[in-house]
């Protein structure tokens, strides 16, 4: 193998584990939602959010998030490593991916928070949360693309907006839903 498969795989790596970041709080927002139903409708939904909960951290995203670290350690290795402390934006991008770690953890501690019925959140605000991958997936693939460390913030600055502008309309036409019925 050399250095192109490795890239190959840590980018399909990459793409599955963020699938499950992105799909995952998700389920977050339907279990949470689910609290509406009537008991025994409840009840059966969010047994079967548990499983798919567990099934996608478990199955898909804890072994793409090892595959993406290995072999992005291995391409760091082959590639930069002579002249790493020269390239600020790998730091900067390592530090997103710490930050995106942390929010895996932070998903699974919520995955533990619901199986025991703990809702610590409303589902605007897990709409919200689900937003969070977007915007590391943003900044990492500006980093990446750019190898600058300042051309990055105005994609994350532009994403915020965006995200801004789509949970005002969000709001704006949950309200109108209300005032309809």
């Amino acid at each position: 193998m050399d250095y192109n498969h490795i890239k190959a795989i840590h980018i399909i790596f990459v793409v599955s584990w963020f699938a499950g970041l992105f799909y995952l709080p998700r389920l977050f927002v339907y279990h949470t939602e689910a609290n509406t139903k009537p008991e025994l409708e409840r009840d059966i939904i969010q047994e079967q959010f548990k499983k798919m909960e567990k099934v996608l951290f478990n199955a898909i995203m804890v072994p793409a998030m090892w595959l993406t670290l290995i072999s992005g350690a291995t391409l760091v290795y082959w590639s930069w490593w002579d002249s790493f402390a020269q390239h600020g934006w790998l730091h900067l991008k390592l530090s997103f991916v710490v930050g995106l770690l942390i929010y895996h953890f932070l998903c699974r501690k919520i995955i533990f928070e619901l199986r025991e019925g703990k809702f610590r959140f409303t589902s605007f605000q897990l709409r919200l949360y689900n937003e969070v991958a977007t915007i590391f997936l943003f900044a990492i693939v500006f980093l990446v693309i750019l190898k600058n460390t300042i051309d990055w913030i105005w994609g994350v600055v532009g994403l915020l907006v965006f995200a801004v502008l789509i949970m005002t309309a969000v709001k704006i036409a949950k309200s109108l839903r209300e005032k309809r019925k």
